[in-house]
């Protein structure tokens, strides 16, 4: 039998999909709990990396862990053909982890200049302050770098 169809021509849709199944309710519920793992390590990873840079190793945890969510994420939703918003958000936090592998690689190469810098900052008052503590970063990075 053919659904009837709806005043403005479409099919409806209420009556033409069939109730999900107990297993695929549990696993589109895990898949949604671990977007949103996801997307809380992502965030948490970045917000920790903004905090200090003695919280660099607590960052690089973070990005670790956010990546592994978000490769189970992007497998999950592509072979169980979930969402395509949980999919888009899946590569979107992946990007940004990439991104966050780079600044937190970068911070723990240059550690002893990025902490120098933010101990001046934090005890600078004006803004003449805060520029002597950028030219002071400038002349301890090495001379490629300049």
């Amino acid at each position: 039998m053919i659904p009837p169809n709806e005043p403005d021509g479409r099919q409806d849709s209420r009556r033409s999909q069939r109730p999900l199944s107990d297993a695929a309710k549990a696993s589109l519920l895990k898949t949604h709990i671990l977007f949103r793992t996801f997307v809380v390590v992502v965030l948490g990873s970045f917000f920790v990396y903004q905090l200090d840079i003695n919280y660099l190793w607590l960052s690089a945890i973070l990005t670790a862990a956010a990546i592994v969510l978000g490769i189970m994420v992007l497998v999950r939703a592509a072979k169980l053909k979930e969402s395509r918003l949980v999919l888009f958000g899946a590569i979107s936090g992946l990007v940004v982890a990439a991104v966050q592998v780079l600044l937190v690689l970068t911070s723990a190469l240059f550690f002893t200049q990025v902490r120098d810098y933010q101990q001046c900052v934090r005890h600078a008052l004006t803004e003449q302050a805060s520029s002597g503590c950028r030219t002071q970063l400038d002349r301890s990075m090495p001379v490629q770098l300049r």
